[in-house]
């Protein structure tokens, strides 16, 4: 009888510490601790980040094994994100992971953290909850285009299969996460705010206000300029009334909200145009956008594509799609060394996935 595959991962690319244990593909545990120290910076402290990952990522894991009803001899090994990410975090979690595989004597394998938010789709947490998707197919068939959007990247990648994927159009500024955030602490509102902004803009007009949308080459995006006008429109509109976020700030919400979405829509629409592929999911934290979600779901039965989007826990960072990716790295027999090192900037393109 074969041994079973027991996969325990360590996620700590930015301010949240995560652990999970998959076992033959099966997620068994997710276990995230978040820091929110942040909140009263209005953004991540790195620093800050990573004194509390030092404190966070032993409880968190010896939870996440515990919960999975698993003994840490009968892992097969360990999983963890290399980048990209904060320096300060993923020193933290890389150093845990070598140091654990080390002491039990088990292979090491390394994760692209934009790899693992793509493969998310692929968890299979076992539950008899019933699919919310259009289709009733569960995950999405290769070759399938993924929009990957969060708070530090904004990419479009061609996946062929869970190991060769290739970025088609990306960002070359600013994120989509990162404008919603920007566009939120504009108005005020608390960090973060991408997740405001789309609970207000349910009670608003998204042709209340235009923003010019920019014009970037190719499948490629930028939201820098949409940030600065932004930023004038509100500055503009206060001078003449103190009062105008306040009276207006559904609108504004639904407005500038609307606007991102189209811009990443276009694109995505575009690529799929060039390339034929009609399998077409999303992943990262913005994701978990209920417009961009409902926007895509319209978009399935108007052209005709078959829409996977993530559980909205599998949205944000998190261990589980670390694990998963993982376990198929494990089948694929892609270990790394205990002289690996994080690497903030970890393309996909030059991950050696290829």
């Amino acid at each position: 009888m074969n041994q079973p595959i027991i996969i325990l991962s360590i996620e700590s690319s930015c301010d949240d510490t995560g652990a999970a244990i998959i076992k033959d593909g099966k997620l068994l545990s997710n276990i995230i601790a978040t820091q929110d120290i942040h909140k009263s910076f209005g953004g991540v402290v790195p620093e800050l980040a990573s004194r509390a990952h030092q404190q966070n990522i032993i409880p968190v894991v010896d939870q996440a094994i515990k919960k999975a009803g698993v003994d840490k001899t009968e892992i097969s090994a360990v999983a963890f994100t290399r980048g990209p990410g904060l320096m300060g975090s993923l020193i933290v979690g890389t150093s845990f992971a070598k140091a654990f595989a080390l002491g039990l004597k088990i292979p090491l394998i390394e994760v692209n953290h934009m790899q693992g938010h793509i493969l998310a789709h692929f968890i299979d947490n076992d539950t008899s909850e019933k699919s919310t998707e259009i289709s009733s197919q569960k995950t999405p068939s290769f070759p399938f285009l993924c929009l990957t959007v969060s708070g530090g990247h904004t990419q479009i990648v061609l996946v062929s299969n869970f190991f060769e994927m290739q970025i088609i159009g990306e960002t070359i500024d600013d994120a989509a996460g990162e404008a919603f955030d920007k566009a939120a602490k504009i108005m005020g509102l608390p960090y973060p705010g991408g997740p405001l902004i789309d609970k207000y803009a349910k009670e608003g007009d998204t042709k209340a206000f235009k923003f010019v949308k920019p014009k970037v080459p190719n499948l490629n995006f930028s939201f820098s300029g949409l940030k600065t006008g932004f930023m004038n429109f509100i500055n503009n509109e206060t001078a003449k009334n103190a009062n105008f976020i306040a009276e207006n700030k559904n609108n504004i919400c639904a407005s500038i909200q609307q606007t991102i979405i189209d811009i990443l829509i276009d694109k995505l629409t575009l690529a799929a145009n060039q390339t034929g592929i009609t399998q077409i999911a999303i992943s990262g934290g913005v994701s978990a956008n209920s417009s961009l979600r409902n926007t895509l779901h319209q978009l399935s039965e108007k052209l005709g594509w078959k829409i996977f989007i993530p559980k909205f826990e599998y949205c944000t960072d998190n261990a589980a799609m670390i694990a998963i990716t993982g376990y198929y790295k494990f089948k694929n027999n892609d270990f790394t060394s205990q002289a690996t090192i994080p690497l903030p900037k970890y393309s996909l393109n030059n991950n050696n996935m290829i």
